[in-house]
């Protein structure tokens, strides 16, 4: 497990992390979302003692990255995928890992078959595409077998393919137990891998909940419902704090509210119900407006007489 507890971590007069507090839970993939300049980064460097924080503490199963004493054999990360000597072939490096780790020379065999690259595991790595570069990482991320695993944009460079096994195996570590943590720009991906979310912006918690409850957030989320009494589970909805319209083929819609309270209430007030479906917005959806007033960088599009026109979120 990995806790944060009033991080906070300037650069100057930039408060890149303001007061951070969340826990990162075994058994599930956590993802880590957050705009451009959020301070992910920042804090998964500071998880890992690569940066030391301003104010705070972080520990990793109740310790300091730190105090640990063979750390691969606890954590493993990929935070750079190219951060290798390009001189070294993929075996040697991953070797040298080993080594000064007091791991066994067969792993290295084992997690290069587990990647895929086993059949250029002696090539230079100076030669490798961004894919090859991150599965290398990956391999590297799980060399010492570790219980906890860090992975920032681990899908960069992949391939279909690539990218259906890197989610599967996340999916897979986090099934066994281990504490699982990934934070990336594709909400597509993530909305299909992560099971729980912790949202930054500007250096600050936006939201520390499930995938569900995030996207249940967004006004775009929504409860279909028909039944036989709709003036009546109206009324009921409203008294418990949710609102429904009419949506014209007969069927309401239900802001404010999850399909299981929704159904609970038409239970506890005994109204039929013939259909109680979820009109999800998308994690992406969702995530841009929760996110609208941390973007700190907007970008703009050529207007029709090559003015600049603003796009994006809270301009």
């Amino acid at each position: 497990m990995i806790e944060v507890r009033g991080l906070t971590k300037r650069y100057g007069a930039k408060v890149a992390v303001n007061d951070l507090t969340f826990g990162i839970e075994p058994g599930k993939v956590t993802g880590f979302l957050g705009p451009n300049g959020a301070g992910k980064t920042t804090t998964m460097r500071l998880i890992l003692g690569l940066d030391y924080p301003d104010a705070g503490v972080v520990t990793v199963d109740g310790k300091p990255y730190s105090d640990l004493a063979y750390p691969m054999r606890e954590v493993g990360a990929l935070l750079d995928a190219k951060a290798v000597h390009g001189g070294r072939s993929a075996y040697n490096h991953l070797l040298c890992l080993a080594q000064t780790n007091n791991l066994p020379a067969r792993r290295v065999g084992e997690v290069l078959e587990l990647v895929g690259l086993s059949e250029v595991a002696r090539k230079r790595s100076k030669g490798f595409s961004l894919g090859m570069s991150q599965r290398l990482g990956i391999a590297a991320t799980l060399l010492g077998d570790p219980e906890v695993l860090m992975f920032d944009e681990p899908v960069n460079g992949l391939d279909p393919e690539g990218i259906l096994w890197i989610r599967n195996l996340m999916k897979a570590l986090a099934a066994e137990g281990r504490t699982v943590f990934v934070s990336s720009h594709l909400m597509s991906e993530m909305e299909n891998t992560a099971d729980h979310l912790i949202v930054i912006g500007r250096g600050k918690l936006i939201a520390d909940c499930t995938m569900a409850e995030f996207i249940a957030r967004s006004s775009g989320a929504a409860v279909r419902v028909r039944t036989p009494s709709p003036d009546q589970l109206v009324l009921a909805l409203a008294a418990k704090g949710g609102t429904a319209t009419a949506d014209g083929d007969g069927a309401l819609v239900v802001r404010g509210m999850t399909a299981d309270v929704v159904g609970d209430i038409a239970f506890e007030e005994g109204i039929r119900l013939h259909e109680l479906s979820m009109l999800r917005a998308s994690l992406e959806e969702a995530f841009m407006e929760l996110t609208a007033d941390s973007v700190e960088y907007h970008a703009g599009v050529p207007g029709a007489h090559g003015a600049t026109a603003n796009i994006g979120s809270g301009v």
